[in-house]
């Protein structure tokens, strides 16, 4: 495993020991988990940007977000995103998922 350090401020230094506490783990745990979900989280906000904008497909979203296209129709219906795409896509998104 690759190691990365970083330098944080204290405050957040504060903040991480009381989450390692909370979590009774070690801070290494602590930030791998908060990274883990911190690019999970922003991948999904990226792929929700796109996708409202029109600029991605279904398909298109699911991969940036990385995630399986069940998981972006989860992900959408519980943002209650809208589709911005043209029934030509909606129809290329199907023809793909059906492939799956």
């Amino acid at each position: 495993m690759p190691s990365i350090s970083a330098r944080i401020p204290d405050d957040e230094e504060e903040i991480l020991e009381e989450v390692a506490d909370l979590l009774e783990e070690d801070k290494s745990t602590t930030i791998r988990k908060a990274l883990h979900q911190g690019l999970y989280d922003l991948r999904v906000r990226v792929a929700i940007e796109r996708y409202q904008s029109g600029e991605v497909s279904v398909n298109e979203a699911a991969r940036i977000a990385g995630v399986s296209l069940g998981e972006w129709f989860e992900i959408a219906r519980e943002r209650n995103l809208t589709s911005q795409l043209s029934p030509d896509d909606l129809e290329a998104d199907a023809d793909a998922a059906h492939e799956l």
